[in-house]
């Protein structure tokens, strides 16, 4: 018998022999090199999409045809905004038990039109009756994962507290061995938090932000600073998805966006439209960055300690070479007529208007409030009314004349002063001894008022408020009378930016569209002889000024005199804002356009007594 050493020694030659076979074979063939794949480039859709809230129906639609065109597209992933489905805020709908169950079963019914594109979709997850902002993770049929929202923001028109429960752990996705972070919103906003989890213990090369972030002044080169810095800390691709559309006083305004590892901006969303953003993301810039740069922090500096990781492939899709689209910048008057252009379309839409309806008065906010109608619904779908009294000027009635005919848009013209005379008789004897002031004046703003809601009622007209923030402010507008409308365009601009916008305006269609002698006539709501706003206002750029320390930043008055504005001016001022908040709490939904409006941005009580200074 042979011994075990032996016989191992005659197994090694063997083997010895085999192999020398077997790479006397390999080297007599032609050589081909060995490809090691490495794949690093992913084909991504952000559908900056229009969405109605509580339009389950209407959201499921739009989602599947935006499916279908990223799917067309040979997309390897999808991505609608925050609470696609339930559209953004969907507020006390979620405490109703049947939305919440409706909302699933339409993500449900999404997930079964999905094949192996991974789709991100926003809706309301249910746990434990337990409700979270949540993002699902859709691909072939089936629910992959479901991301809970992090970090709920409760402040300014946001509370978030008020209906859901926060997430507990960052998501990391790996698809195609490329890996994205999930997030929502404000997740990406706050420091230290869910984004450098992503990236530090989840190794996220592409941060996924699905996002309802409303419009204001300025917030579009904020968000771009604010993401620019969280690529570059992250040496990451942000991909940031926004909604847009109108939602009651809320505008959101799209222009997502897509942030290279350097914080260079490689794509920006149209604003205040629709788009399917389709872009080939690269993820070996991050990979390069990230052998040169160290992250500026450590696990201990973070919220969080580790992320859920959930795998995924699609198929192999040919992607392009990635694209840089340098963003166009807009005006601050552009910004602010755009948001309120698409505000009012679609707050007419949206609740079931086709037309609208105002009084037109000669003076530029109406006149205003009627080209931005114009350009929002078209000419065919505006109707205004001159209604004249025997304080009206005839220059009122030719401006609004002349102004209709440059828009093309309907004109009406009703004379009050018969009305209003006969308003006067009926109240002489209540009115007997006394001299005439308010009382006669506001009869005629309520008797315009009065007009304006019968046309509405009888032809299903959306009446429009004609005010500016800053009458509103000071309570220079009357209540039940040209406060009437069920949306105010103009509602939170002030009276020097509604000189402005017209000015713009008028530069873009290159002729006075909005006649000059409106625009350069003393503003008067023409209610007494001889009446101007400045016999009860400071002038308007004085005012503004104040009213922005005042209302918008909530300094005190000898704040604001410290600044160099008279004591007196500034004390009446503030009065007269403090006063009128029971106006304002009666007074129509517009437009926000600053980051603190009146509505769900500033909830002062009626009844108050505090006159700290």
């Amino acid at each position: 018998m042979m011994n075990f050493r032996r016989q191992n020694e005659i197994v090694f030659s063997c083997q010895i022999a085999l192999n020398c076979v077997t790479l006397f074979t390999i080297f007599s063939q032609p050589f081909k090199p060995i490809k090691i794949k490495m794949n690093t480039t992913i084909r991504i859709a952000l559908a900056q999409i229009n969405t109605t809230v509580g339009d389950l129906d209407g959201n499921y639609e739009k989602i599947i045809r935006t499916l279908k065109t990223a799917r067309a597209e040979r997309c390897h992933l999808v991505a609608f905004p925050e609470l696609t489905i339930t559209g953004y805020p969907p507020e006390d709908l979620v405490l109703r038990r049947q939305f919440i169950q409706d909302q699933k079963k339409i993500l449900s019914a999404i997930a079964a039109q999905v094949d192996d594109i991974a789709c991100i979709v926003g809706f309301v997850d249910e746990s434990a009756e337990t409700l979270h902002n949540s993002a699902a993770v859709l691909q072939n049929g089936d629910i992959k994962a479901v991301y809970h929202k992090i970090e709920l923001p409760n402040y300014s028109v946001f509370d978030e507290e008020r209906y859901f429960a926060a997430g507990e752990k960052p998501l990391v996705i790996s698809l195609n061995d490329i890996l994205i972070g999930i997030s929502i919103c404000e997740d990406i906003w706050i420091p230290d938090s869910v984004a450098e989890a992503q990236a530090l213990h989840g190794g996220a090369e592409i941060l996924l932000n699905i996002s309802a972030s409303p419009f204001a002044v300025g917030k579009g080169r904020d968000r771009i600073e604010l993401l620019q810095k969280k690529a570059e800390k992250t040496a990451a691709i942000v991909a940031y998805d926004n909604l847009v559309g109108g939602q009651d006083e809320l505008v959101f305004d799209g222009q997502s966006l897509i942030i290279g590892p350097d914080g260079e901006v490689w794509r920006q969303g149209a604003a205040f439209a629709e788009e399917l953003i389709i872009h080939d993301l690269d993820v070996a810039t991050v990979r390069r960055r990230r052998r040169t740069v160290r992250l500026p922090y450590a696990a201990s500096d973070l919220k969080f300690r580790s992320c859920e990781r959930v795998k995924l492939a699609t198929e192999e899709r040919a992607a392009g070479v990635p694209q840089k689209i340098t963003p166009v910048e807009m005006t601050l008057e552009e910004e602010i007529y755009g948001a309120i252009i698409l505000g009012l379309r679609d707050y007419v839409h949206k609740n079931g208007f086709q037309q609208v309806v105002f009084g037109l008065s000669g003076g530029i906010d109406s006149a205003l409030v009627a080209t931005l109608a114009a350009d929002a619904l078209g000419p065919q779908n505006v109707n205004c009314i001159t209604m004249p009294s025997q304080h009206s000027s005839a220059g009122s009635v030719v401006d609004s004349i002349q102004l209709a005919e440059n828009l093309g848009i309907k004109m009406i013209n009703l004379s009050i002063t018969d009305i209003y005379r006969r308003y006067l008789e009926l109240l002489q004897e209540l009115f007997a001894g006394r001299e005439p002031d308010v009382a006669e004046e506001n009869l005629q703003a309520r008797i315009r008022g009065t007009i304006v809601m019968a046309l509405s009622n009888k032809f299903g007209w959306l009446p429009l408020a004609t005010g500016n923030k800053s009458e509103l402010s000071v309570g220079y507008c009357t209540i039940y009378g040209d406060m009437v409308g069920g949306f105010a365009p103009l509602k939170d601009v002030t009276k020097t930016m509604v000189y402005k916008l017209s000015n713009d305006r008028n530069a873009i269609a290159g002729f006075d569209l909005i006649p000059r002698s409106i625009i350069e006539k003393a503003p008067s709501a023409e209610l007494r002889p001889n009446q101007k706003d400045q016999d009860s206002l400071p002038p308007y750029d004085e005012l503004d000024a104040i009213l922005e320390l005042y209302v918008e930043k909530r300094q005190g008055v000898s704040s604001i005199v410290a600044q160099g504005y008279r004591a007196e001016t500034v004390q009446r001022v503030a009065r007269l804002v403090d006063l009128n908040e029971y106006k304002r709490r009666q007074a129509a939904p517009g437009v926000k356009i600053t980051h603190l409006a009146f509505g769900k941005d500033r909830r002062v009580p009626i009844t108050n007594h505090y006159k700290g200074r």
